[in-house]
């Protein structure tokens, strides 16, 4: 028996956070960032579940692992200045927060800042008002996130170029995923913001874009996915890619905070279909990935592309996330005019899943939004599917349960 038909799909339930317990945050004061005599006795007594310590360096590589917030000051008068300031907090997403105190403040710079992923920006002298409530904020998202972070995973879908099949693969994972009732909630969020077909794919693309949702006003981790997004028959809910081109930058690794945290609530699975390029948003989005499945396919080309992509997620120190290198369009006859043995000794890993190329089959689904298993059930490319589904799910589901029937 197919995945697909052991019972009937469950809405999706929303998924209460656990309470919050008391936690410390660490925050480091950077390079006299708060003037010569810094108000930290003032901070403590505002802040008792936080800890405030000066640092001397402006930028404390080392020992920047060692807080959850840096508070550093930034010379927006300095073009190199702002530079390095961009390339070091984008390269500290997903480790540790940075709220930069701006002098000579401009809107270009405050915005570059915040999409590189700064937390908040300041102009610089900060009243002890203005700190308060900027921190107050801080901890408060930063308390939520790390309640959220112990429910629902997050996949993300990385493409080692285009044409690789992708968001074929994730579309058919997520119904089958969707169709096991022993999972409270599954989502596909289509964030390939300028070539997303996701929505197409399921034949739910004329319905809640996320456009809309970050168009909606407030918090987007307030938005109630589970009840607003449109579900696929399956049970599969979809977050559909705009429908207009947006600019990738439009996204931000705060706006991704915050949809992450209202992902895990409200879905026990998120699969994330990236684009191709790496931003900000993405690298952060990746950091908090649960798993990295990363797409390929048999050719010269790809072998190259997906070669740099695991060098990026290397250099980008990303690599205590599992990750699953997926071989897709794999034709039987060797067609491609490559073999999978010479390019896993190119790439210097071996592929953990080999999907077969069924080029009719998948089409069809495409075509009419429908499970494979609608089409034709027992295909090798089904199979070949669930294994990867198998993996996906394997923390959150016993394997028994996500195996295909005979």
């Amino acid at each position: 028996m197919s995945l697909l038909h052991f019972g009937r799909s469950h809405p999706a339930a929303r998924i209460a956070p656990p309470p919050s317990r008391p936690c410390v945050w660490r925050v480091g004061l950077c390079g006299g960032v708060l003037g010569a005599a810094p108000p930290t006795a003032m901070l403590s007594a505002m802040f008792p579940a936080a800890t405030f310590r000066d640092v001397e360096s402006a930028w404390p590589e080392r020992g920047a692992q060692g807080f959850d917030l840096l508070i550093v000051g930034l010379n927006g008068a300095d073009p190199s200045e702002v530079e390095r300031a961009a390339a070091k907090i984008a390269a500290s997403a997903g480790r540790v927060e940075i709220l930069v105190v701006l002098s000579g403040a401009d809107i270009d710079t405050t915005r570059r800042m915040i999409h590189q992923g700064a937390v908040d920006v300041l102009p610089a002298p900060v009243t002890d008002t203005t700190l308060t409530i900027a921190l107050e904020r801080i901890f408060c998202r930063l308390d939520t996130g790390r309640a959220q972070r112990r429910n629902g995973e997050v996949v993300s879908i990385l493409k080692a170029g285009g044409g690789v099949g992708a968001t074929s693969l994730a579309t058919q994972a997520a119904v089958m995923l969707a169709a096991n009732p022993s999972l409270n909630g599954v989502c596909l969020a289509d964030l390939d913001l300028q070539m997303g077909m996701a929505g197409l794919y399921l034949d739910v693309a004329d319905t809640v874009t996320l456009t809309q949702v970050l168009a909606a006003g407030g918090a987007v981790e307030d938005v109630p996915l589970a009840s607003s997004l449109p579900a696929h028959n399956s049970g599969a809910r979809v977050l559909v890619a705009p429908h207009e081109f947006m600019p990738v930058e439009t996204l931000n690794p705060a706006l991704i905070d915050s949809l992450v945290a209202a992902l895990r609530r409200d879905f026990e699975i998120s699969l994330v279909d990236l684009p191709t390029v790496w931003t900000a948003w993405t690298n952060r989005l990746l950091r908090q990935s649960q798993r990295i499945v990363l797409v390929t396919r048999l050719s010269v080309p790809h072998v190259h592309l997906v070669r740099r992509q695991l060098h990026m997620l290397e250099a980008q120190h990303l690599g205590d996330i599992p990750l699953t290198l997926v071989c897709n369009q794999v034709e039987a006859d060797g067609a491609s005019g490559i073999s999978l043995k010479a390019a896993e000794q190119a790439i210097g890993r071996p592929f953990d899943l080999v999907i077969p190329e069924d080029h009719r089959l998948m089409h069809q689904a495409i075509n009419q939004g429908v499970a494979l298993s609608t089409l034709r059930r027992g295909s090798k490319i089904e199979a070949a599917i669930t294994r990867l589904v198998n993996l996906v799910a394997a923390s959150q589901v016993a394997p028994a349960a996500l195996s295909v029937g005979r």
